[in-house]
């Protein structure tokens, strides 16, 4: 008997905690001589004792028992090998039977010979495998007998799969097509802009048709162009995500509605005479209905006009006439003041008034360049002009411009990935720097950084400005870029309001964008994206 197996601690947990049959089995006495509880329970017995008792079930586990010369057989072969595995049907007690993966492997103990035989469930994987047999052949019926052509590309525009349908109307062999890409089925003068399109797409993939209320065109193998109707949608495998296209031939299609127009033209004819003397009838009506209409319509526009300068005009007669104040009476103080030192050593005294004043004036003048270019932005004048700038050499400059108007301890720290030159209009640029690094300065407390990021990629010019400030409430940040529009938490601090406005229009100019983030006295961050081109330039010519 196996008395250091039974008493064997680990023996005793592989038996009890195996959710499999475990059985060990005689290969002299041709029967079991042990089984889990679990392994008796699948079997349908109640207890290992019971099974162990059955004459029939103690020696074979099989739905239908060997005969005696082929147990004979794989025991000598398990002898032998040490080891045997196979797929087997088992039978329950209750006549139900059990598909299972049967391994034996082969011990002695005592110099007694024993084989441990382990039966594992199968019954998840048999159901699992007829469930993908299904599910390929669902998708076989789906996708190869389509009555559609459908082609399945990758990011890059590789084409992974295509049905026949697809082949047939391309004019390529399945070999021949897994070689293309998607621009290859399109014509050639607008593959270019496809990949725009795919570029676009995955970046925000969505199910929709392709060409709203254009005609599309496919091309052959042969290089003969066809219509098509196109409609897109995608799946993601393993995070990555490809691309469906479906895709019908809209030939005749094409002839039909060509037809169909053909036939609309000549009962158009016919019918022209009787229109005629409808529209004659009512031309006078419809005249004057139309004149109604668009006298209604002018009238709207203007009262539309005149209510929104009338606004304005409020707003600036209130801003200008806080604005204007402040610097217009330190001027008339510091002015007041200069008359009392008359002698020469209040010659310091004398000076530091006529800085207050040039002060002054310089902040007047910025208020006033700021209407300035509202108003030429507003009429249209402002067109950009790109030019080969360092940009670098650019901000460094700029930032020099500005030390003056930093606060005690403020620093301005950037951050430049930006190799070669860009062709960027570098006014424009210099102005909405001078424009944002000042708002950051200016909302922003002694001793804080405000931090500038820069890098170019891919024709693309990224700024990031980060401040320490005061920030910005949520419900006023949607209406920062308005013309005079200044938030709350600010209306004690010197400001027009316009400058955001201004710096909009020239983002908008320059066709790039820009986007705000900003919490209560955190801080706020801007982020611009400006396109740019880069030229090619020879400098040993």
């Amino acid at each position: 008997m196996l008395t250091a197996l039974n008493s064997n601690t680990l023996t005793n947990l592989l038996f009890e905690k195996s959710e499999d049959f475990i059985g060990i089995y005689d290969l002299n006495e041709e029967r079991f001589v042990r089984v889990n509880e679990v392994g008796a329970r699948m079997l349908g017995f109640v207890s290992e004792a019971a099974m162990l008792a059955d004459p029939i079930r103690s020696r074979s586990l099989r739905f239908q028992p060997l005969s005696d010369e082929d147990r004979a057989t794989l025991i000598t072969q398990i002898r032998q090998t040490n080891h045997f595995e196979e797929m087997i049907q088992v039978g329950r007690q209750d006549g139900r039977p059990l598909m299972g993966r049967l391994v034996i492997n082969s011990f002695a103990e005592n110099e007694q010979a024993y084989a441990l035989i382990r039966l594992i469930d199968q019954a998840r994987l048999v159901q699992a495998e007829r469930e993908l047999e299904h599910s390929v052949r669902r998708y076989e019926a789906i996708f190869s007998s389509a009555t559609i052509g459908i082609i399945v590309c990758d990011k890059q525009g590789a084409i992974v799969s295509a049905n026949q349908l697809a082949n047939q109307l391309f004019g390529y062999t399945t070999d021949e097509m897994m070689a293309l890409t998607i621009e290859q089925l399109v014509p050639t003068r607008i593959s270019h802009y496809h990949e725009k399109l795919r570029q676009s797409f995955n970046e925000s993939p969505q199910v929709r048709a392709m060409g709203h209320n254009r005609d599309l065109n496919a091309q052959r193998k042969d290089g003969s162009v066809f219509p098509v109707e196109v409609s897109l949608s995608y799946f993601r495998l393993e995070d990555e995500l490809y691309a469906v296209a479906y895709i019908i031939d809209s030939t005749f299609k094409k002839e039909a509605e060509r037809q169909l127009l053909t036939h609309r033209d000549d009962i158009e004819r016919l019918n022209a005479d009787l229109e005629q003397k409808v529209v004659d009838r009512t031309h006078a009506l419809m005249n004057t209905l139309d004149q109604l209409e668009q006298s209604k319509d002018e009238l709207a526009r203007a009262l539309a006009v005149e209510r929104e300068l009338g606004e304005l005009k409020s707003r600036f007669v209130a801003m200008a006439s806080h604005e204007f104040r402040t610097p217009l009476t330190a001027v008339l103080t510091s002015a007041t003041l200069i008359e009392k030192y008359t002698t020469s050593d209040q010659q310091d005294k004398r000076e530091k008034h006529l800085m207050r004043i040039r002060a002054s004036v310089n902040h007047l003048n910025d208020i006033l360049e700021e209407f300035l270019s509202v108003g030429k932005l507003e009429e249209g004048k402002v067109e950009t002009h790109p030019i080969e700038i360092d940009l670098a050499k650019l901000v460094d400059e700029t930032i020099t411009d500005m030390r003056s108007a930093l606060k005690p301890g403020q620093t301005i720290q950037t951050h430049i990935d930006c190799t070669g030159t860009i062709w960027i209009d570098p006014s424009m640029l210099r102005k909405i720097l001078v424009n944002l690094l000042s708002n950051a300065v200016k909302y922003s407390g002694l001793d804080s950084v405000v931090s500038l990021w820069a890098t170019c990629s891919e024709a693309n010019l990224k700024l990031v400005i980060e401040d320490q400030g005061v920030g910005i409430a949520k419900e006023d940040q949607e209406h920062l870029f308005e013309r005079f529009f200044r938030a709350r938490n600010v209306t004690n601090i010197a400001g027009t309001g316009l400058g955001l406005h201004i710096v909009g229009r020239y983002v908008d100019l320059m066709g790039g964008t820009i986007t705000l983030t900003s919490e209560l006295n955190k801080g706020t961050t801007l982020i611009l994206n400006l396109p740019y081109e880069n030229y090619f330039v020879d400098r040993r010519q």
